[in-house]
């Protein structure tokens, strides 16, 4: 299943945004379809993208993570919705927080495989925060700050 994007939460304008996605099979990296935690800044990355062209029109870079918590498992058949937002805007820079709950979670039963559980609460299995930039020249929405 792909991903599915959403609009920013109401009220965040172009400074917030969430996807979902579906870990598949293939993403799991070690045994019981365990999944590598990288797999979440890979998720943290896309979102930092949606939020950099929002706000200025261009991808951006990636600068640095200053902060990476890893905080529950992630496995193949999960459902992982991760957000982020800009907290603070710069000349060039933008700086960022990150979130990744887990909402739907597979069974893990070995006569169902398919079997899975929407989640009564989301889980949080990943925050972190980060810089990005978008260089002056690629800032195509400056009037809309």
């Amino acid at each position: 299943m792909g991903d599915l994007l959403r609009e920013p939460p109401e009220g965040q304008g172009r400074n917030a945004c969430m996807l979902r996605v579906r870990i598949s099979a293939h993403e799991a990296h070690y045994a019981g379809g365990l999944v590598d935690g990288s797999r979440m800044l890979q998720l943290f990355g896309d979102v930092a993208t949606e939020l950099l062209v929002r706000l200025d029109g261009d991808e951006g870079l990636f600068v640095a993570y200053d902060k990476v918590e890893f905080l529950a498992p992630v496995y193949a058949g999960d459902y992982i919705e991760a957000s982020g937002k800009i907290t603070r805007i710069g000349k060039t820079s933008r700086r960022m927080e990150f979130e990744a709950v887990k909402v739907i979670s597979s069974a893990l039963l070995a006569k169902q495989p398919s079997a899975a559980d929407v989640l009564p609460e989301p889980i949080l299995v990943c925050k972190a925060s980060g810089t990005c930039v978008t260089p002056m020249d690629k800032q195509r929405k400056k009037d809309l700050r």
